[in-house]
């Protein structure tokens, strides 16, 4: 995976998911819709084991990752775990394909995963593959339709049919102006001044931005404002060297302390990690998970989750920080547990809090699902940001910017 600042990230793609029983065609179909080679095939049922990623441009939708999921009746106990892996795929998911092949026919398996994705209201469509081993009548294809509830194709990778038209039923059915909400162009305007404070310290990529500063500038510019990039230790220099205050400051949250310090109260003051959590799900939620944290009491279990892996530092934010930071606030006793990347625990309900990262490398749909399924089990869950904030004293000015959260924070009902 890319994360050159000329690739499109993976969170900013419109995901579409192609699903279905082994040996249905997923690989093939996935091959020719992306005109690549990306998937291996064969005639052996279940030869895609993990999710295969393929992105490309599909106008005029735009960027978009077209993802291949083993089947979804595979069987044995390795079988069950690539099947978990499907659903977490589908989480995911703006939109899904899903495949089953034309001489098996619609069965009752497929009729039950389309009634999920109806209720999980993801846009899909159905696609009848190998029909260059026989189409239905007319009068079949009618009754097709009207059983499946959903748009109907046939294809066939052998041939080639059908493939343009499932590209355009994509077009035509998928909700890709349902995009992520801005992450700070709601909060400038036209020539306005940001200023970005990006600490270049052990655990900044060599040579390059973070992901998460990359899109915050990509932001800016696309709403014709100016982005200044400077470290925490030039920030005062470069406040004094401009004509007029920025519109806001987003510094990186482990430099918070200093940050603040140096930017004057009247100028507007947030990080990276929040904006993020803005954007991909609730902040007011989060501030009910730092609420929750001061209440923590012996043999509670806090779960840390980051959405990417990446090789820890001596003192990684998430491995030794976060946890240091919470036995200071509740006391030693707790117990902590960490999920990173795809994988996030199926049964959270034995944690009373999960702390969890910016979430740039996963979409909206994923951390909206993430905190839902928390709230649903009275789980409370916050965020890396804020977590710092809070510890450092500076929370309600990190929240100003945000209304709707800093009145959640002067609010005490946890409720």
């Amino acid at each position: 995976m890319n994360n050159s600042m000329n690739e499109t990230p993976m969170a900013s793609r419109m995901a579409i998911g192609l699903f279905g029983k082994r040996n249905a065609g997923k690989s093939s179909l996935i091959n020719a819709l992306t005109g690549q080679s990306v998937a291996v095939i064969s005639d052996v049922a279940g030869t895609t084991t993990d999710p295969v990623y393929k992105t490309m441009e599909l106008l005029p939708i735009g960027p978009v990752v077209f993802i291949d999921t083993a089947g979804l009746d595979d069987a044995g106990e390795l079988g069950l775990l690539r099947i978990e892996k499907t659903y977490e795929v589908l989480r995911k998911c703006h939109f899904a394909i899903v495949v089953a092949d034309i001489e098996t026919g619609i069965t009752a398996f497929e009729q039950e995963f389309v009634d999920q994705l109806i209720q999980r209201k993801i846009p899909s469509v159905f696609v009848l593959n190998k029909s260059d081993k026989g189409e239905p009548t007319k009068e079949e294809i009618d009754i097709l339709r009207k059983s499946i509830k959903i748009p109907l194709s046939f294809t066939s990778v052998y041939n080639g049919s059908g493939i343009k038209a499932v590209k355009q039923m994509i077009i035509d059915h998928a909700n890709y102006e349902d995009v992520e909400p801005a992450l700070v162009g709601d909060l400038v305007e036209s020539g306005d001044m940001v200023i970005l404070v990006t600490p270049i310290d052990k655990s900044a990529p060599k040579g390059r931005l973070i992901l998460p500063q990359q899109q915050t500038i990509r932001d800016i510019i696309e709403k014709d404002a100016v982005a200044i990039v400077t470290k925490e230790h030039e920030l005062k220099h470069t406040l004094e060297g401009l004509n007029k205050p920025p519109a806001i400051v987003i510094t990186d949250s482990q430099a918070f302390l200093k940050v603040s310090a140096d930017t004057p109260p009247g100028i507007p003051l947030t990080s990276f990690s929040i904006l993020f959590a803005r954007q991909k799900s609730d902040l007011a939620e989060m501030v009910k998970g730092i609420k929750r944290i001061e209440q923590l009491v012996p043999g509670d279990k806090v779960l840390i989750v980051e959405g990417c892996t990446h090789h820890r530092q001596s003192d990684d934010i998430g491995k030794v920080k976060i946890p240091r930071w919470i036995r200071q606030i509740a006391g030693g006793d707790i117990e902590f547990n960490w999920a990173a990347g795809a994988h996030y625990p199926k049964d959270i309900s034995e944690y009373a809090v999960i702390v969890h990262c910016g979430g740039c490398m996963l979409n909206r749909r994923e951390m909206q699902y993430r905190v839902r399924t928390a709230r649903q089990k009275g789980v409370y869950i916050t965020n890396y940001g804020m977590l710092i904030a809070y510890v450092q004293g500076i929370l309600s000015r990190a929240l100003e910017p945000f209304p709707a959260a800093k009145l959640a924070l002067e609010d005490n009902d946890l409720a």
